[in-house]
């Protein structure tokens, strides 16, 4: 098993085929992370995919392969995409590959209920290096002949993965009525997914990823205040958006959807443990959840 980006996912993905016998490999762009995965029993590989493929470096690429590395963070194409499947082109072909998209790669749905069936429209830079990276994938599936599942994954959140910083900075948001609509994921929740669909999802299938239970980003912010007993964050109007938040919290308040998570139920025959805010953000702030913050 070979975890491509094995960070926040990649590690509870690897601890659980660990846990089965299973001998797992992670790629991690430098040392300091190579270090975490052999404490946990993840075989270490460096490449730092923004560079060339180093030439004693050896991919075990024979088997299946999750690839969750981040696109770059600029540009509309995803570059790293692109290395690996020249190093798969050059050093071995993987059997199967389960892909980790977003769900922003739909774009703008003013509000409406988004299933696998509807064109993808990405407008944020950041969903359009996704969009091509899911393009350069369906490519080499057609090529090279790999099956490939492409899971378009909403908000992941989790313990670590909470805005507390943003909290404590008491950073505005939109307030509630003018909101757009989001969605998100509990983390433990997509690793159960993910190893489903390596397991059993269709060669060429797209499934979103979300526990069905759309709200908005205020509503999270404010619900993970009240539990952890920050202040709630201060609310603007939309129209002082562009004033008042960041660039990048301002594209997401551009786009509104609610996604279906019917297909993902259905065909990779998941239970999910947190189907919603109601039952993932307690646990996340539990005495038994692990410490850390992201902002």
């Amino acid at each position: 098993m070979l975890i491509i980006g094995c960070g926040y996912l990649g590690r509870r993905v690897a601890r659980f085929y660990l846990s089965q016998g299973v001998r797992v490999w992670g790629l991690v762009s430098g040392p300091n992370s190579a270090d975490a995965l052999q404490t946990l029993g993840i075989e270490p590989l460096v490449w730092n995919l923004d560079q060339p493929l180093p030439p004693a470096l050896e991919l075990p690429l024979e088997g299946p392969v999750f690839y969750f590395a981040p696109p770059p963070p600029e540009g509309l194409e995803d570059g790293r995409a692109a290395r690996f499947l020249d190093a798969c082109a050059s050093r071995g072909r993987p059997r199967r590959l389960v892909y980790v998209s977003t769900t922003g790669v739909y774009g703008d749905c003013a509000g409406a209920w988004v299933d696998e069936s509807r064109p993808a429209a990405p407008q944020a830079a950041r969903a359009r290096r996704r969009f091509d990276a899911e393009q350069r994938f369906r490519a080499w599936r057609t090529a090279r002949g790999g099956e490939l599942v492409i899971l378009r994954v909403a908000g992941i959140y989790g313990p670590g993965r909470l805005p507390l910083q943003r909290l404590r900075q008491r950073l505005p948001l939109v307030r509630e009525e003018e909101a757009p609509f989001s969605n998100r994921i509990h983390i433990d929740d997509l690793v159960e997914v993910c190893v489903a669909a390596m397991q059993r999802g269709g060669d060429g299938e797209i499934y979103n990823v979300s526990d069905g239970h759309p709200s908005t980003m205020t509503d999270y912010f404010t619900r993970i205040a009240d539990l952890t007993g920050l202040p709630r964050p201060p609310l603007i109007p939309l129209a002082e958006g562009e004033r008042s938040l960041s660039p990048g919290m301002m594209s997401y308040m551009r786009e509104s959807r609610r996604l279906s998570n019917r297909k993902m139920l259905r065909e990779l025959a998941v239970d999910l443990r947190y189907p919603s805010l109601d039952s993932g953000l307690p646990a996340c702030v539990a005495p038994s959840a692990s410490s850390g913050e992201t902002p």
